[in-house]
């Protein structure tokens, strides 16, 4: 292979990965999914219809992540998520701090950029906010103190930290790994679809479906599209434009830090697109489309000083939170999730916790004022 065929490969999977940025956009934009609004539906009032969608979409990622390595399609060890070494504090601490931070700010980071593409204001100022505090969670300020604190408390494996992958390695059995996922991506729909509510409406099942396919897709795309045995270079196996190194699928914290860092040094020679800069990109355009199709594309800003501020301070805490846990509510949440990562799974008890004690302290400010 010459590198003029890299360069090539490289643009198309690139390109893919745009493509199924932009119908997460879309899909997210007409349905209203949002990890933030499903906690607040089920505390404040009750309703387990979105957090069903949510469910969904982990159960159809699951089912596509874990079938596409019995097909073997795809390595299941090559993620961030898999390794031998579980960082449970940071993605405890981290995934608190990152759900306080999305209820102050109205929503995540894939929610941040949906609603932009909608004309959301506030979401702009979040979005340069959230990405500057990544990109020091990355590499400035805050990543020192993150290196230096917990990221110290490390939990050792002898095995991969996926669960299935896990068991399958315990029993001798490579079967059981696509068993255990199958099991629980099963359960997830199962569970989503027992609701009448649910049911009633074509956006609930559109939600699951559309989020998690896009996340299988895009798992396919890194995993396969980019997947190059041996660089004409280096003569090493190589996965093209993928921020990590290794396979990923949709994840919004640290590309926000990544697109932003593309804007000011664009110039720089050493500057190329990743699939980070990309499905922030696609996200945003997907969203608008949708909405202006729909005509719900409006402008909306800040009420007031005291909604500007929770918005400020939620999205420090999201970038700092996000990186720290190695993932958002999509990036942990869903695409970790579907690798059954041990990781990912304490990450999502955070956000969740973060999430509960954020919305408790908003009603203690409506009580108050």
């Amino acid at each position: 292979m010459e590198m003029s065929d890299i360069q090539a490969q490289a643009s198309l999977v690139l390109w893919a990965a745009f493509a199924v940025a932009f119908v997460f956009g879309v899909v997210a934009q007409r349905t209203h999914f949002c990890t933030m609004g499903a906690i607040s539906d089920v505390v404040n009032m009750g309703d387990w219809t979105r957090l069903r969608m949510w469910g969904m979409a982990a159960g159809v990622a699951m089912l596509g992540f874990y079938g596409m390595a019995a097909l073997g399609w795809i390595d299941p060890t090559q993620t961030i998520y898999s390794g031998s070494r579980v960082l449970w504090l940071s993605a405890l601490v981290g995934g608190a701090l990152f759900g306080f931070g999305m209820v102050l700010a109205s929503g995540c980071g894939s929610k941040t950029l949906v609603r932009i593409g909608a004309g959301n204001l506030k979401s702009l100022v979040v979005f340069f906010v959230m990405g500057l505090a990544a990109y020091a969670t990355l590499s400035g300020v805050t990543a020192v103190l993150r290196n230096q604190t917990i990221d110290q408390v490390v939990l050792h494996l002898d095995t991969s930290s996926a669960l299935p992958l896990w068991l399958a390695g315990l029993w001798g059995a490579p079967g059981a790994a696509l068993g255990l996922a199958g099991l629980v991506g099963v359960a997830l729909i199962a569970w989503a679809l027992s609701s009448r509510d649910f049911r009633s409406s074509l956006d609930n099942p559109l939600a699951g479906i559309g989020i998690g396919a896009t996340v299988v897709a895009l798992w396919w795309v890194t995993g396969v599209l980019a997947f190059v045995p041996e660089h004409p270079e280096t003569l090493e196996a190589v996965f093209l434009t993928t921020d990590t190194g290794v396979m990923e699928s949709l994840t919004f914290t640290a590309p926000m830090a990544y697109a932003l860092e593309w804007l000011i040094f664009y110039s720089d020679a050493s500057q190329v697109l990743t699939l980070g800069v990309v499905t922030v990109v696609g996200v945003v355009l997907g969203s608008l489309a949708y909405a202006l199709l729909s005509r719900g594309f409006h402008w909306e800003g800040f009420r007031g000083s005291q909604d500007t501020a929770l918005h400020l301070v939620g999205a420090v805490c999201m970038g700092v939170g996000g990186v720290t846990a190695m993932g958002c509510t999509i990036g942990q949440g869903l695409s970790g999730l579907s690798t059954l990562s041990l990781g990912s799974l304490i990450a999502v008890a955070g956000i969740g916790l973060g999430a509960v004690g954020a919305l408790r302290f908003q009603m203690w400010l409506l009580e108050r004022g």
